[in-house]
């Protein structure tokens, strides 16, 4: 009676929906102190590079800029969610080799057999890990700072299309593309 009570009266829960807590996983890849000269010195701030994924396929990477490290990284976090990209999986790696290229950097991303790992250094591994992927191999081409490589890294997922994407734009079934019947889109 009293919660009804409290619910007519605009009380503590009226209203509201409870709505799921998505749970990401979330890297910092580099944060780095920059400086902008002004006429009486240098102003310091801090920019923080961060990915973030949901391990299902899903994956974000945002820069975000502040004068202290920890609202960088926060910025850097709601930005990277808001600008998350699908990219599809084949099993637990992705279905074809893809290069990417982003400035000085170039990135090849090969899928592996199952039980190889994540085998990747630094910016790309973090990409892999938080979009799900467990096996894969990868080489940075190139220069290897975490800006270019985490964006060559997203174009070359980016150049990925899935079985059932594939089937649909040649007008065919998605078991004439792969050839066998039991087909995970």
């Amino acid at each position: 009676m009293a919660e009804e009570k409290n619910r007519r009266a605009g009380g503590a829960h009226a209203g509201r929906m409870q709505q799921p807590v998505e749970e990401f996983a979330e890297s910092v890849l580099s944060v780095r102190r920059v400086a902008k000269v002004i006429k009486g010195g240098r102003r310091f701030s801090f920019s923080a590079l961060v990915v973030v994924g949901d391990k299902k396929g899903k994956v974000g990477v945002a820069l975000g800029k502040s004068r202290d490290v920890s609202a960088a990284i926060a910025k850097a976090l709601r930005k990277a969610r808001k600008h998350m990209v699908e990219v599809p999986l084949y099993k637990t790696t992705i279905p074809y080799t893809v290069e990417g290229k982003h400035s000085s950097s170039k990135v090849l991303i090969r899928s592996a057999a199952k039980g190889t790992g994540v085998i990747a250094g630094g910016a790309v591994r973090a990409v892999m890990e938080a979009l799900g992927v467990r096996d894969v191999l990868s080489k940075v081409i190139g220069a290897s700072n975490p800006h270019n490589a985490v964006k060559a890294t997203l174009d070359a997922l980016s150049k990925l299309r899935s079985a059932k994407h594939i089937a649909t734009l040649r007008g065919k079934a998605v078991k004439d593309i792969v050839g066998t019947d039991n087909v995970t889109a």
